[in-house]
């Protein structure tokens, strides 16, 4: 079984957007329960953000 991953894009971190978009991340959690990662993340900040592309206007 393949199992499809949603591509992050660019400027957005990795974790906030799968765990956004990506209903399996907190399938485990009862009603209500935070998801310990996600407080964690909101607490700490993001250690990583996909780059975007340099902007070319000129």
């Amino acid at each position: 079984m393949t199992v499809a991953r949603i591509q992050t894009p660019l400027g957005e971190c990795p974790q906030c957007w799968q765990h956004a978009h990506d209903r399996r991340a907190h399938r485990h959690l009862k009603p209500r329960e935070d998801c310990p990662q996600c407080v964690d993340h909101m607490r700490n900040g993001h250690p990583y953000i996909v780059p975007k592309e340099a902007s070319r206007s000129w």
